[in-house]
């Protein structure tokens, strides 16, 4: 397999393009090659059938590893190779245009769609956790026709176009062989079965839109503008295929006295000189209520002391954040004259140069 060209040289793309880059590149170059815009150029047709080889191994995970490590050689029978199978690239990028590249049957099982909702909870209630109800509106199974779409008594019959597959193949001789490319059925509209007299409370659908009411476990931890995944809370599968997700993003009312930075909580608390200067024993507001806490005589203003573990839980794990108190020296306004003469007093006592500002008996004017 000397002679192929290397896959990211086909795509013009760099050993490191990410999956948004294989897949950009793809689109573009298939549609300049592609057959059906060329008719009767023998070097577009190579061309695509080149650029879609590439696709086909670089826009798999494993087939990509293999390339990355074996080369070419990874898929070349002759020397141990898996070879591999276009499948359906072209119907998964294209939806079909040009009449080229094979579906996937859309008679086969499928994942129901997932829900986006949002709710918004309190401080304490993403700290510690809750449990909500939700109002949804979801896509369930419908109860009349237990999600065959056919009226009582009555069944579906298998589309004779399709044998049931939903998608129809046909074949197409090219200079490198029978190419074998599928398309949606247009007769079952790709559900492989032909309804002649549908349910009448879902109009053939077999679902129907209800709203419902869930409940949902917020997680201790929970911070603003996350989202939890409720798993099978979403809308019903088609084909007995498995219900979608319940996506909730949660919003945080703010705290009147508490912020948050990840797991800590921090918080401000007012002192007054005397308790800065002496030292005093506070009432400190937390998460789990007050408590006493001692602080130092000679406390400057903006000094910050650590709660340990009254924090923030873990969202995943145990034990909890801190609290980080940051203590602020309120200064006292309208002392009265005993209480200015004792500060006076005091500056003396310490060897204060005070020098009382001028004007500073007069009254405050009026802003």
């Amino acid at each position: 397999m000397a002679d192929k060209r290397d896959y990211y040289e086909v795509l013009g793309l760099k050993k490191e393009a990410q999956d948004s880059d294989i897949k950009k590149a793809y689109r573009t170059l298939a549609k300049e090659n592609h057959p059906d815009l060329n008719p009767g150029d023998a070097h577009a047709e190579a061309r695509f059938k080149e650029i879609a080889e590439a696709y086909a191994v670089l826009s798999d995970p494993e087939k990509k590893s293999k390339y990355d490590q074996y080369g070419h050689a990874a898929f070349d029978p002759s020397m141990g190779g898996t070879g591999f199978d276009f499948g359906d690239i072209f119907g998964d990028l294209f939806g079909g245009m040009f009449g080229g590249g094979r579906q996937r049957a859309q008679n086969g099982p499928m994942q129901g769609e997932s829900i986006r909702t949002g709710i918004t909870i309190t401080f304490e209630e993403a700290a510690f956790g809750c449990e909500k109800e939700l109002s949804i509106a979801r896509i369930e199974e419908c109860s009349d026709c237990k999600g065959t779409g056919c009226a009582s008594g009555t069944t579906a019959e298998i589309c004779p176009d399709c044998k049931g597959r939903g998608v129809v193949q046909q074949q197409q001789r090219t200079p490198f062989g029978m190419i074998s490319t599928s398309s949606t059925c247009p007769h079952c509209r790709g559900t492989g079965k032909i309804i002649h007299h549908p349910c009448e409370t879902c109009r053939g659908n077999g679902s129907v839109r209800k709203q419902r009411k869930v409940s949902a476990n917020i997680p201790a931890g929970i911070d603003d503008g996350q989202t939890i995944v409720l798993r099978g809370l979403g809308s019903a599968g088609k084909n007995n295929g498995p219900m979608g997700d319940l996506l909730v993003t949660v919003g945080v009312r703010p705290h009147p006295q508490f912020r948050r930075d990840g797991t800590s909580v921090l918080f401000t608390q007012p002192i007054s000189f005397v308790q800065a200067a002496l030292g005093a024993e506070l009432e400190i507001p937390t998460l789990d209520g007050k408590i006493k806490y001692s602080i130092p005589e000679g406390t400057q203003t903006g000094t910050v002391f650590r709660l340990k573990e009254l924090g923030i839980p873990f969202i995943r794990g145990k034990g909890r954040g801190d609290e980080f108190v940051t203590v602020k020296v309120v200064t006292p306004e309208n002392l009265g004259e005993a209480q200015k003469q004792l500060l006076r007093e005091f500056a003396r006592a310490t060897g204060d140069n005070y020098s009382p500002a001028e004007g500073a008996s007069k009254k405050k004017h009026k802003k």
